[in-house]
């Protein structure tokens, strides 16, 4: 591992020095290719860097208590020491993470679909607050999180939401997110205090560009429509939502939170392209039946997180074990450890 490190930060540092070379910055195209190829591998390098810091410091500490004659001061050292031992175990880990191979994906912002599954009303209760949980991820994360399409519920659940989420690396995160979240507690609509369990399933697809996948135009069914979202007075005026359907393959998408048709329809193509590269993966993997381990068909029985409010609280990973009791923070936004584990595991 440590010679891969060391090649990625001497190719780290030979691009710093391109970029700064006045005939590369003369030269747009290959500035633009070099400043590409020193992103890549910057946070690697970077996390690399800290490693070979915090190493120093653990073996200069330790070679500073060998000679200390003060019990006091030897006994700091030592502590030291020991202090930046876990803190690079914690770094090792993270390396090791940023060395995985990449999916050709990762880098790709992303489209989001929760739809309410087996419970009724409580089902899509939970869909609105595992939205809130991405809008607060996708935050802390400083990513752009924007809705497509919505279908709320009198009390304040989603029967589904489709929304896209830009930024660095977000597919590489949220790609493991796909699949059936199930809670389990006494729903608000619940006048017995009994503990039911409803299900809300998750899909992410990774946003495709115009040339992954070419569309005939007509084999495209276009409708307009006023939009029921929380728009303004303007979109609920106006017929500017779009509803597209691709008669081959039969999948229907539709955006109504653009304020013009023009923007709805061509968020709506975005979203039929991802779809339609998904349906494409999918066709291939089963056709090669090599279907990853991360990738599961959204129903019953592939349940990846459970969300435990009731008797107990308790939320946990069905693949990896990772488990967390902090309810309260996990519905905040708090699932990066359950990211992480993934990761490490996979």
């Amino acid at each position: 591992m440590i010679k891969k490190l060391e090649d990625i930060l001497a190719k780290y540092r030979a691009l710093s020095e391109q970029m700064a070379d006045p005939a590369v910055i003369a030269d747009p195209e290959k500035w633009t290719k070099c400043a590409k190829e020193h992103s890549d591998c910057s946070e690697s390098a970077e996390k690399y860097l800290e490693y070979k810091k915090v190493e120093k410091e653990m073996e200069d500490a330790f070679a500073a208590a060998e000679t200390e004659t003060d019990a006091e001061m030897k006994d700091m050292l030592v502590q030291e020491g020991y202090a930046c031992k876990e803190k690079l175990a914690a770094i090792n880990a993270e390396l090791r993470i940023l060395l995985l191979p990449k999916d050709k994906n990762d880098e790709r912002n992303v489209v989001m679909e929760i739809r309410g599954g087996a419970g009724g009303e409580e089902a899509n209760l939970f869909a609105a607050e595992l939205f809130r949980m991405y809008q607060h991820y996708a935050e802390s994360m400083r990513w752009k999180l924007d809705i497509i399409d919505m279908s709320d519920t009198e009390l304040g659940g989603m029967k589904e939401v489709v929304f896209s989420v830009s930024g660095k690396g977000v597919y590489s995160k949220l790609k493991y997110e796909s699949g059936v979240h199930r809670v389990q507690r006494v729903p608000e609509t619940e006048s017995q205090g009994r503990v039911h369990t409803s299900t809300v399933t998750v899909a992410v697809l990774p946003e495709a560009e115009d040339v992954d996948v070419e569309i005939n135009e007509k084999d495209l069914k276009i409708d307009t429509y006023r939009s029921g979202g929380a728009g303004g007075q303007h979109v609920n005026k106006t017929e500017s939502a779009i509803r597209i359907q691709h008669i081959p393959s039969g999948i229907v998408v539709s955006c109504q939170n653009e304020r013009s048709q023009i923007q709805n329809r061509e968020m709506a193509m975005k979203m039929l392209r991802s779809k339609l590269i998904e349906l494409r993966e999918s066709e291939r993997m089963e056709k090669e039946q090599n279907i990853k381990g991360e990738i599961k068909k959204i129903e019953w029985g592939s349940q990846i997180r459970s969300y435990v409010f009731c008797p107990y609280t308790l939320v946990k990973d069905h693949r990896t074990g990772c488990e967390s009791g902090n309810i309260s923070a996990v519905m905040d936004g708090d699932i990066e450890q359950f990211i992480v584990d993934y990761l490490k595991k996979s």
